[in-house]
């Protein structure tokens, strides 16, 4: 399944691309052929430029309502020869963002100086031609392949120190036999959740430590805690190339993404200047409670179809029961959230609860780390030497999951800068105008299982142009909190265990993805209006 989802993103987004680009090379605005008047007003050490807004909307064929500026680095002409000039943008007019993306940088314009006529000592006329537009996604696409591959590779050398350092603590719990105990402890829950892992097997303890620093919101320790799960689960799999049940479970929890305190999200909006930046934090605990519930039950069900022993019929009744209680669950969670926490977001409770996580989390790892060493001393183990023996293991994962990570990356570049996203907008709009759903909202809710560094991008630009207190500032907020980067989870994850056939892992984490994003655009509806 992995394949054709890694083909079809490369394949939409090129396909995507070439579209974009023909329909550019059709359309006559912007091939540009034709001048336009420019005013200039030389100053001493800079020069500010003008187009009229009338002259815009005739030369462009489109309305514009106020009149184009530009801070004009270089306007020297010798001996009336044509030149190009670069000018630096000031507006957010979406065509001549377009123009100047065709010269690989954002920010400028590249014109042609066809003739010029002298207004005064400090004003010229100018008659300029902009920059054709020529393949400007075919352009974006190759840039954005070349910098997705040197991320990969950053991740995964940035992965390199932590991993050594974690698993390298997890070795001195498992010499030291805490990962047993902390198995033991947690088993009632565990047995249930994932009943085919041994009650005092080494993979429990390293599930609960990676969910644990995950709702922490502790990532750069959560990470090798779930490779270490992935590593010990795949001990007990028969089929090595082939993802198992609990696999596709751990890898549902974690593609929910429920995390006590979104802190990224948070600091955005207190940089945006937001006067209630922690709203977000019910909402999207919220959300990724639904979306874990979620993608829990879905696991279990889609366990049930992808055996092939068994009939639609069997297939079905052994379902019916997890059907049964994921939609009473998440019935259960919308009356107890709307009648009881909703109204108390700002009580005296939450504030305690607030500060109480906050304080967890800034604490987790030095207490983790000092109580992992105590009692390896206490169970008299060579800590020094197990910790050594486990960074080494560390370094080794972090290496093996580059090429898994350079892939997945590589098509979600195609399919990003190709231009499928927009295509796909257009495509979902009516369904996201039924549910209520702002169209402004929808490109982050889908870029948020693809890219984190895409999605926390797209939240910035939704928070900046809208205000972060706007309903689709906090909605794309609680989107952010409330899933997790699907496709990264399952190339790192599966790529450490050399799994090549994911079963039905994608699709529960698209199920949880669509919960997390329906449950936050319905609680921040019942908070905001």
């Amino acid at each position: 399944m992995l394949n054709y989802i890694w083909s079809g993103l490369i394949i939409l987004g090129l396909v995507a691309a070439l579209y974009f680009d023909l329909n550019d090379q059709l359309t006559p605005e912007l091939q540009n052929d034709r001048p336009i008047e420019m005013i200039v007003y030389h100053g001493e050490n800079n020069s500010l430029a003008k187009i009229s807004k009338e002259n815009l909307s005739k030369h462009f064929n489109s309305e514009f309502k106020n009149d184009v500026y530009f801070n004009a680095k270089d306007f020297n002409v010798k001996n009336n020869k044509v030149k190009n000039i670069e000018l630096e943008i000031n507006n957010d007019n979406k065509l001549l963002k377009k123009i100047a993306k065709n010269s690989g940088n954002e920010n400028t314009i590249n014109f042609k100086i066809q003739g010029f006529q002298i207004l005064s000592k400090d004003t010229t006329k100018y008659f300029m031609l902009f920059e054709k537009v020529n393949f400007i996604k075919i352009k974006s696409v190759t840039k954005s392949l070349l910098n997705y591959a040197q991320v990969a590779v950053e991740i995964s050398i940035g992965l390199i120190g932590i991993m050594a350092l974690w698993l390298g603590l997890m070795k001195i719990a498992e010499d030291s036999g805490l990962v047993k105990l902390i198995a033991k402890i947690v088993a009632p829950i565990t047995k249930r959740l994932f009943p085919d892992i041994p009650h005092n097997h080494p993979a429990i303890a390293s599930i609960i430590m990676n969910i644990s620093a995950n709702m922490l919101g502790l990532g750069n320790a959560a990470t090798p805690f779930g490779i270490k799960a992935m590593e010990d689960l795949n001990t007990i799999n028969e089929k090595k190339d082939t993802a198992s049940n609990s696999m596709c479970t751990f890898l549902a929890i974690n593609t929910a993404g429920l995390t006590l305190i979104p802190a990224t999200a948070i600091a955005v909006r207190v940089a945006a200047g937001s006067l209630n930046p922690t709203i977000i934090i019910g909402t999207s605990i919220f959300g990724a409670f639904c979306a874990t519930i979620a993608g829990v039950f879905s696991s279990k069900i889609l366990e049930k179809f992808t055996d092939s022993d068994l009939t639609l019929k069997q297939k079905l009744k052994a379902s019916q029961k997890n059907i049964f209680l994921l939609l009473g669950t998440l019935l259960f969670i919308v009356i107890t959230f709307l009648f009881g926490f909703s109204s108390n977001l700002n009580s005296n409770i939450f504030v305690f609860l607030k500060i109480l996580i906050n304080t967890i989390s800034l604490i987790a790892i030095p207490t983790i780390i000092f109580f992992f060493i105590i009692f390896g001393l206490v169970k008299k183990i060579k800590i020094y030497e197990s910790f050594v023996e486990g960074a080494k293991e560390g370094f080794n994962v972090a290496v093996k999951i580059i090429p898994f990570l350079v892939a997945m990356l590589f098509a979600i570049a195609v399919f990003r800068a190709g231009g499928a996203m927009e295509i796909f907008v257009s495509i979902l709009k009516p369904i996201t105008d039924f549910i209520g759903m702002p169209s402004e909202a929808l490109p982050m809710a889908l870029m948020r299982p693809l890219s984190g560094s895409g999605s926390l991008g797209i939240m910035t630009e939704i928070i900046k142009q809208h205000g972060p207190d706007s309903f689709v500032g906090v909605l794309t907020s609680t989107f952010f909190g409330s899933t997790e980067t699907t496709f990264y989870v399952l190339a790192v994850y599966f790529g450490a265990v050399n799994i090549k056939k994911i079963r039905h892992s994608l699709a529960a984490g698209l199920i949880a993805d669509i919960t997390g994003i329906l449950a936050a655009l319905f609680i921040v509806k019942q908070i905001l209006t």
